[in-house]
């Protein structure tokens, strides 16, 4: 795999991909859009709303990641976020979090390493597929592999190797933070998760640099 520079973004807008569909393994999943002054008068002190919580995430649009281990069995696991950055560059950190109620979740919680696959806007069956309870995620042959033998999505345009770094329990959640052993990338436009929806990113007029 190659890399690639980035092209150069001007006010960048989501554009469908097709339908929508839940990311698991994730932050909490956008949910139905609120309705303005709904909340009026609600005492403050009683919370946000969980409804209004899920739909202020809704309007953040977030790129879409695979990331993968081995259980101890040597078994492939994996699922789809979008809760996934950068942390640091001294030394290069990246965090994902995971979903204490992911099948998924003891796995990732004992592994020592991991791999996130950044997904191409092609990729929208893929992230369904890891985001889909109980399905076949690793079906023979159709994963390439890091030099660690770790399963990695196969085209995405950014591949991570990572080594465990830290792990913190935060409500529902466990973020996962991992050092950043080698990096791989290729051409393509990112998979966007908007709104309950998959898009892409429609690039704004050119500027040069």
């Amino acid at each position: 795999m190659t890399s690639r520079s980035p092209h150069a973004l001007t006010a960048p807008a989501v554009a469908p991909v097709s339908g929508s569909g839940p990311v698991s393994g994730s932050a909490p999943v956008p949910g139905p859009a609120t309705v303005p002054g709904r909340d009026a008068g609600r005492d403050a002190s009683a919370g946000v709303d969980p409804a209004d919580f899920r739909a202020a995430m809704a309007r953040f649009a977030a790129g879409v990641v695979v990331v993968t281990t081995r259980a101890a069995d040597g078994s492939p696991r994996g699922f789809t976020a979008t809760s996934f950055c950068s942390l640091s560059l001294d030394p290069p950190l990246v965090l994902v979090c995971l979903s204490h109620s992911s099948s998924s979740f003891p796995d990732f919680d004992a592994c020592e390493e991991f791999a996130v696959s950044i997904l191409r806007r092609e990729d929208e069956p893929v992230a369904r597929l890891f985001a889909t309870s109980g399905a076949d995620r690793f079906p023979d042959g159709e994963q390439a592999h890091t030099p660690s033998l770790l399963p990695v999505v196969n085209g995405a345009i950014g591949q991570l190797d990572c080594t465990l770094h830290a792990r913190h329990r935060a409500g529902d959640h466990t973020i996962m933070i991992g050092r950043v052993d080698d990096v791989r990338l290729a051409p393509g436009e990112p998979l966007v998760y908007y709104d309950r929806a998959f898009g892409t990113l429609a690039p704004g007029p050119y500027r040069a640099p």
